[in-house]
Protein backbone atom coordinates (compact mmCIF):
# COMPACT_ATOMS: atom_id res chain seq x y z
CA UNK A 1 0.00 0.00 0.00
CA UNK A 2 1.47 3.47 -1.02
CA UNK A 3 0.28 6.52 0.82
CA UNK A 4 1.34 10.23 -0.49
CA UNK A 5 0.07 13.39 -2.29
CA UNK A 6 -0.92 12.01 -5.57
CA UNK A 7 -0.58 13.73 -9.31
CA UNK A 8 -3.17 12.75 -11.23
CA UNK A 9 -1.98 11.89 -15.07
CA UNK A 10 -5.59 11.11 -16.25
CA UNK A 11 -9.44 10.50 -15.27
CA UNK A 12 -7.94 7.38 -14.21
CA UNK A 13 -4.01 7.14 -13.33
CA UNK A 14 -2.17 9.15 -10.55
CA UNK A 15 1.33 9.25 -9.51
CA UNK A 16 2.66 9.04 -6.11
CA UNK A 17 6.37 9.25 -5.54
CA UNK A 18 7.14 8.44 -9.13
CA UNK A 19 5.10 5.28 -9.76
CA UNK A 20 1.70 4.97 -11.49
CA UNK A 21 -1.42 3.86 -10.44
CA UNK A 22 -4.01 2.95 -12.54
CA UNK A 23 -7.23 3.11 -11.14
CA UNK A 24 -8.77 -1.08 -11.25
CA UNK A 25 -11.84 -1.87 -12.70
CA UNK A 26 -12.65 1.67 -14.25
CA UNK A 27 -12.16 3.37 -17.46
CA UNK A 28 -11.96 7.16 -18.18
CA UNK A 29 -11.94 9.23 -21.13
CA UNK A 30 -8.58 9.86 -22.59
CA UNK A 31 -7.21 13.60 -22.11
CA UNK A 32 -7.15 14.21 -26.13
CA UNK A 33 -11.14 12.71 -26.17
CA UNK A 34 -14.10 14.83 -26.64
CA UNK A 35 -17.77 14.40 -26.51
CA UNK A 36 -20.96 15.65 -27.40
CA UNK A 37 -23.48 17.84 -24.77
CA UNK A 38 -26.10 19.94 -27.08
CA UNK A 39 -24.89 19.41 -30.12
CA UNK A 40 -21.31 20.99 -29.42
CA UNK A 41 -18.29 18.60 -28.44
CA UNK A 42 -16.69 19.34 -24.54
CA UNK A 43 -13.04 17.99 -24.03
CA UNK A 44 -14.61 15.32 -21.38
CA UNK A 45 -11.31 13.85 -21.01
CA UNK A 46 -9.77 17.07 -19.93
CA UNK A 47 -12.84 17.08 -17.39
CA UNK A 48 -12.50 13.46 -16.16
CA UNK A 49 -8.50 14.95 -15.27
CA UNK A 50 -10.02 17.92 -13.76
CA UNK A 51 -12.50 16.13 -11.95
CA UNK A 52 -9.65 13.68 -10.44
CA UNK A 53 -7.67 16.78 -9.17
CA UNK A 54 -10.02 18.28 -7.50
CA UNK A 55 -11.35 15.61 -5.52
CA UNK A 56 -8.58 14.97 -4.73
CA UNK A 57 -6.99 18.40 -4.12
CA UNK A 58 -4.44 18.45 -1.25
CA UNK A 59 -5.58 15.43 0.56
CA UNK A 60 -3.42 12.38 1.13
CA UNK A 61 -3.98 9.46 -1.45
CA UNK A 62 -3.90 5.74 -0.42
CA UNK A 63 -3.49 3.10 -2.95
CA UNK A 64 -4.04 -0.16 -2.80
CA UNK A 65 -3.43 -2.94 -5.36
CA UNK A 66 -1.12 -5.90 -6.37
CA UNK A 67 -1.06 -6.87 -9.99
CA UNK A 68 0.72 -4.60 -13.05
CA UNK A 69 -0.83 -3.17 -16.54
CA UNK A 70 0.71 -3.92 -19.80
CA UNK A 71 2.16 -0.45 -18.93
CA UNK A 72 4.09 -1.32 -15.67
CA UNK A 73 1.09 1.12 -13.39
CA UNK A 74 0.29 -0.91 -10.63
CA UNK A 75 -3.26 -1.60 -10.70
CA UNK A 76 -5.29 -0.49 -7.48
CA UNK A 77 -8.01 1.05 -5.57
CA UNK A 78 -6.90 4.38 -4.51
CA UNK A 79 -8.91 6.42 -1.54
CA UNK A 80 -8.78 10.24 -0.69
CA UNK A 81 -10.37 11.19 2.80
CA UNK A 82 -11.98 7.38 3.40
CA UNK A 83 -13.63 7.82 -0.72
CA UNK A 84 -13.15 4.92 -3.19
CA UNK A 85 -11.89 7.29 -5.74
CA UNK A 86 -12.56 4.47 -8.71
CA UNK A 87 -16.22 4.16 -7.58
CA UNK A 88 -16.26 7.65 -6.88
CA UNK A 89 -14.95 8.77 -10.37
CA UNK A 90 -17.60 6.48 -12.18
CA UNK A 91 -20.57 7.70 -9.75
CA UNK A 92 -19.96 11.30 -10.87
CA UNK A 93 -20.12 9.74 -14.66
CA UNK A 94 -16.37 10.77 -15.13
CA UNK A 95 -15.23 7.09 -15.79
CA UNK A 96 -17.12 4.15 -17.20
CA UNK A 97 -16.87 0.72 -15.04
CA UNK A 98 -14.16 -1.59 -17.33
CA UNK A 99 -16.44 -5.02 -17.52
CA UNK A 100 -13.80 -6.51 -19.26
CA UNK A 101 -11.74 -6.74 -16.18
CA UNK A 102 -13.92 -5.83 -13.24
CA UNK A 103 -17.93 -5.68 -12.69
CA UNK A 104 -16.95 -3.53 -9.20
CA UNK A 105 -18.36 -0.42 -10.52
CA UNK A 106 -21.36 -1.76 -12.34
CA UNK A 107 -23.82 -0.16 -9.86
CA UNK A 108 -22.28 2.97 -9.82
CA UNK A 109 -22.36 3.49 -13.54
CA UNK A 110 -25.58 2.10 -13.73
CA UNK A 111 -26.53 5.43 -11.28
CA UNK A 112 -24.31 8.18 -13.16
CA UNK A 113 -26.34 6.74 -16.58
CA UNK A 114 -29.61 7.24 -14.80
CA UNK A 115 -28.43 10.68 -13.35
CA UNK A 116 -26.94 11.95 -16.78
CA UNK A 117 -24.15 12.43 -14.78
CA UNK A 118 -20.30 13.52 -16.26
CA UNK A 119 -20.24 12.51 -19.74
CA UNK A 120 -23.80 11.02 -19.63
CA UNK A 121 -25.16 14.05 -20.31
CA UNK A 122 -24.06 13.66 -23.62
CA UNK A 123 -22.93 11.04 -26.42
CA UNK A 124 -19.39 9.72 -26.01
CA UNK A 125 -17.26 7.19 -27.51
CA UNK A 126 -16.57 4.34 -24.98
CA UNK A 127 -12.84 4.82 -24.36
CA UNK A 128 -11.83 1.59 -24.88
CA UNK A 129 -12.89 2.50 -28.55
CA UNK A 130 -11.66 5.41 -28.71
CA UNK A 131 -8.66 4.65 -27.98
CA UNK A 132 -8.90 2.14 -31.18
CA UNK A 133 -10.20 5.03 -33.33
CA UNK A 134 -13.25 5.45 -33.29
CA UNK A 135 -14.85 9.01 -33.22
CA UNK A 136 -18.54 10.02 -32.66
CA UNK A 137 -18.94 10.37 -35.92
CA UNK A 138 -18.48 6.58 -36.48
CA UNK A 139 -20.06 5.34 -33.27
CA UNK A 140 -21.53 6.96 -30.23
CA UNK A 141 -23.23 6.12 -27.01
CA UNK A 142 -26.55 8.06 -26.45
Amino acid sequence: MRQAHASVIDGDTLEIDGERFRLRGIDAPESRQSCRHDGRRWPCGRDSTRALENRIGAATVRCKGDGRDRYERVLAVCYADGTDLNAWMVRQGWALAYRRYSRDYVPEERWAKAARAGIWRGRFVQPWDWRRGQRLAQSAHQ
